[in-house]
């Protein structure tokens, strides 16, 4: 390897370095300011009111998702503190995916040419764009939904409304994050597809065994949950499928629409009259 190959090497490698330490910086400050920095200053007079940002986000969404009746009790002696660290963690994540995209951008964007960009960039618009729908319905529909459904089986077996405060929290951390990530499907199918990896067709002759698929992981994402709330999942995901499909397959009739004739493509090929 010549010199000036393997000082560019290092110096890609200092770069990106530099730029992970960035993200990793407001990683862990915005951690570190969920769990310390108060809310409101009226603990400056009485010491009692002090409430972290972390505090004032859980109970913001235990207000919002659950009726005044509904108790969180903490099973665990260490659930507290466990639950504090994992929302603060969670949420600084959350903060940070905006800074992450950003130091990715400046650190590929000098090595790609335009016809690259157009190809790239698209592709990481589309990802953000669902990975934060996906995050929303999660939280806002999703998420109250499985909740919801359960109560009526406490009012059957004569149960109070009394839940497990990790049990509750994880369950909503478990389903923004994989219907965040789920949703992001259409993105990497088409990538795919492009790539000349899979093709339309194979998924199109087997959709009803991927349907299948589908309410397995429905399932295996809304655990517990009522058969009801399984198929609340189920048809988004379907319908993300469908979409993946139907731009992955107008990808390939673009491709082949453009594409030259075989006669063409090898020059040693002869004219035949």
């Amino acid at each position: 390897m010549r010199t000036d190959t393997l000082d560019t090497f290092w110096g890609h490698l200092e770069e990106l370095a530099r730029r992970l330490k960035v993200v990793l910086f407001t990683l862990v400050m915005s951690t570190v300011s969920l769990l310390i920095i108060p809310a409101n200053l009226n603990f400056l007079q009485n010491i009692d009111d002090y409430e972290p940002w972390i505090s004032v986000f859980l109970r913001s969404i235990r207000e919002r998702v659950l009726p005044p009746e509904v108790k969180l009790i903490a099973i665990g002696i260490m659930d507290p503190i466990e639950l504090y660290v994992t929302g603060s963690f969670i949420i600084s994540v959350g903060i940070t995916l905006p800074v992450l995209a950003y130091e990715v951008y400046k650190f590929v964007d000098p090595a790609l040419y335009p016809n690259e960009r157009k190809e790239v960039y698209p592709f990481v618009a589309s990802v953000s764009t669902l990975f934060i729908s996906g995050a929303l319905f999660g939280f806002f529909v999703l998420f109250p939904f499985f909740v919801w459904s359960m109560f009526p089986f406490f009012t059957v077996v004569g149960a109070e409304l009394v839940f497990s405060i990790m049990d509750f929290y994880s369950l909503l951390f478990l389903t923004v994050v994989s219907t965040a990530a789920i949703f992001t499907f259409p993105a990497f199918f088409v990538l795919l597809v492009k790539l000349g990896i899979i093709h339309t067709d194979t998924f199109r002759q087997n959709r009803k065994y991927l349907y299948i698929g589908l309410i397995g992981l429905a399932m295996l994402i809304s655990p517990g949950s009522s058969p009801l709330g399984n198929l609340f999942l189920f048809v988004p995901m379907a319908i993300l499928f469908e979409i993946g499909l139907f731009f992955g397959k107008r990808h390939e009739k673009k491709k082949t629409k453009h594409q030259p004739p075989l006669l063409y493509q090898n020059p040693q090929i002869e004219r035949r009259s």
